[in-house]
């Protein structure tokens, strides 16, 4: 940088620019003044070569400079373009290619942390879980500050920690990175913007950092108001939407005047219409509906209906209550839960519930509101056409972009985590008939009823979850390892698992599946204080990386139990009746998921079609508009599904044959 010459002076104070002290500003070799005009400057400003243009929607060339404005303590970057800045802009260094248009004020007052560190009280509105966020809060670890509150030493450790992150990136000056637009806005106070940001017609942001890059560009829409909060790499909010205490997670997407407060959202949630209040939403929580609140409670893979709500407030002692939907859960339209409850994985809530369910260790259920009861009914979830489909849509809609991936997400359907639960819950259901008798029609479970023939099925459902599960890993296993088996010694090598690590119970630490064991592990650690925040994140990163290993030592754990002794001295025969049991669920399982498909394309579902027709009309205009049943490509794929799965199990069991 040097100084301002004379001539350049005298030019620019021609062009309406003043400054307290010219010696004050300094400008980059190869600085013309012909592009700066009518700005003051105050305070130490920097200002970069303005050499090119940039290109406006509609087809409008402007030039890069500063004109109209006014800036105090500001770098600008090389090819900047600044216009009329209504009021000012103060303390901050503005990248290269950078442009500003239409705003009130962006400025940096005293010492900030840009939103690193801000408590936000996540489940409990009466306090006791509050979370500082930053930058880099993974779902896996800030579940682990959530809800680990019983020790206390190891919360303390991670908090300090977390704090002193907040106080490295503590500062009185801001950044505005290269290539970021921002049109049109109101006031800016204390926030870093990232890379690549475009932020349109924004109405205020205060005390926050925008972590956009030029893989996952963060845009934010007219009307948006955020305060303290962390956005990270690749979310998009617009149309009014307001965020206030937020941790908001990669490639979320919120809109339509939503509201989030006090709240964490994880990767690949999306918010538009409702409102969401102290909760933390793991992956993939999505609520489109107007009139949908979420409250309290702790969610992911989440599908939320209209007019779904829960109440966190008994007016007794205030807003302190507070639920848990385990992954995977659904809410119907006009759904209603009573905090406290807990919602098991992947089921279904029909109705209003008052009676604090507790269905966690039955899985793959529905909640059936009947006459002011809730009647559960187990593992029906498991053979639905729409269970399945959202197992294969969340992959396919992850919106994150940016190679640094924050969230370790397990999309797997059939895990050790949900099938311990259902192998727990036909457990429950065979006690619940040895207490009330095979011949109870109606069974009571937490705060809930099953009728019988509800038991009955889900005992099968159950088993066949079960089956799948443990032949899947089985034959996994076997084909990984096909060219290293040639005798029963080989099989029996190749079954036994890597490590002991993976017996036992599975936790699900919002997205991310793994042995309790691991996760007691890093806790210990932590609360000795061993670990950085960088070194807890690749732990979580491990842990992922590692899952089908792990997943294999509790499958094998389990097969023993079924054949009686441990994988390393399994029979043929014993690993072809795995196989057997394997292909009969997976086939019966995606028949179960066709017939359920083919009330998608019954008579039913064609009322309202062909309106001033006769029923050749009605059809016709049913099939143009959705297509036939056997045409639908969720159909074939289910079909292409049992196909596949009858000749990889025709393939292990000529492997297994050959076997001496």
């Amino acid at each position: 940088m040097r100084q301002l010459t004379q001539a350049e002076i005298t030019q620019l104070e021609a062009q309406g620019c003043a400054a307290e002290n010219w010696s004050q500003v300094t400008v980059a070799d190869g600085f013309t003044a012909e592009h700066v005009r009518d700005t003051r400057f105050s305070g130490k400003c920097q200002l970069g070569v303005f050499e090119t243009e940039f290109d406006l929607p509609g087809g409008l060339k402007v030039h890069s400079g500063i004109y109209h404005a006014t800036l105090h303590n500001v770098e600008v970057g090389d090819n900047c373009h600044l216009y009329n800045i209504h009021n000012y802009i103060a303390n901050y260094r503005i990248g290269r290619n950078t442009a500003i248009e239409n705003v009130n004020a962006i400025l940096v007052d005293g010492e900030s942390t840009f939103g690193n560190g801000v408590r936000v009280p996540v489940m409990n509105e009466g306090g006791g879980r509050e979370i500082p966020i930053f930058n880099e809060l993974t779902a896996s670890l800030a579940y682990v500050l959530t809800l680990y509150r019983h020790r206390p030493k190891m919360i303390a450790n991670l908090e300090r920690r977390i704090d002193a992150y907040a106080a490295e990136h503590a500062s009185s000056v801001g950044t505005i990175g290269e290539n970021v637009r921002i049109l049109n806005c109101g006031s800016i106070k204390n926030v870093i913007i990232g890379d690549n940001a475009q932020l349109a017609g924004t109405s205020r942001l205060k005390n926050g950092t925008i972590n956009s890059n030029k893989f996952a560009p963060v845009k934010l829409g007219s009307g948006v108001k955020c305060s303290d909060f962390i956005i990270c790499s690749g979310v998009e909010i617009g149309d009014s939407t307001l965020v206030d205490k937020c941790f908001v997670g990669q490639g979320c997407i919120f809109d339509k005047h939503y509201s989030a407060g006090e709240s964490l959202f994880f990767s690949n949630c999306q918010g538009m219409h409702g409102e969401a209040c102290a909760i933390f939403a793991g992956p993939y929580t999505v609520t489109h509906h107007k009139s949908t609140l979420l409250i309290a409670g702790m969610f992911s893979f989440l599908n939320a209906g209209s007019g779904s709500n829960q109440s966190n407030h008994m007016y007794k002692l205030g807003p302190i209550h507070q639920g848990v939907a385990e992954r995977g859960a659904k809410t119907t339209s006009d759904s209603y839960l009573l905090w406290p409850s807990r919602i098991g994985a992947f089921s279904l809530v029909m109705g209003r519930h008052t009676h604090h369910a507790d269905t966690s260790e039955l899985p793959f259920s529905y909640l059936i509101e009947n006459h002011s009861e809730s009647y559960l009914v187990p593992g029906a979830n498991l053979r639905t056409v729409g269970t399945i489909r959202d197992a294969q849509k969340w992959p396919k809609r992850d919106n994150r972009k940016d190679p640094d991936l924050l969230d370790q997400i397990n999309f797997n359907l059939l895990s050790p985590y949900t099938v311990q639960k259902m192998w727990h819950g036909r457990e429950v259901l065979q006690e619940l008939q040895r207490l009330s008798g095979l011949n109870t029609d109606v069974y009571g479970y937490k705060n809930c009823k099953i009728n019988n023939t509800s038991l009955v099925h889900g005992l099968g459902l159950y088993t066949i979850g079960i089956q799948k599960f443990l032949g899947n890993s089985l034959i996994s296993r076997i084909e990984k390892n096909a060219d290293k088996i040639h005798s029963l010694a080989d099989l029996r090598k190749v079954l036994t698992p890597d490590s002991e690590v993976g017996k036992g119970e599975w936790v699900d630490l919002a997205g991310l599946i793994a042995p309790r064991s691991e996760v007691t592990r890093l806790l210990d650690e932590l609360e000795q204080d061993k670990l950085t925040l960088e070194e807890v994140r690749e732990r979580f990163k491990q842990m992922h990386a590692n899952y089908y290993s792990y997943e294999w030592t509790w499958a094998a754990e389990r097969i023993a139990l079924v054949i009686g002794h441990p994988v390393d001295q399994i029979t043929i025969e014993e690993a072809k009746r795995v196989v057997d049991e394997w292909q009969k669920a997976v086939v019966d399982l995606d028949h179960m998921v066709y017939d359920d498909a083919r009330k998608e394309f019954d008579l039913n579902s064609q009322t309202g079609f062909g309106v001033d027709g006769d029923a050749t009309q009605q059809q016709a205009d049913f099939e143009s508009v959705r297509g036939s049943f056997e045409s639908n490509s969720f159909v074939q794929a289910v079909l292409e599904h049992i196909r596949k799965k009858s000749a990889l199990g025709d393939k292990i069991r000529t492997l297994l044959a050959a076997v001496k």
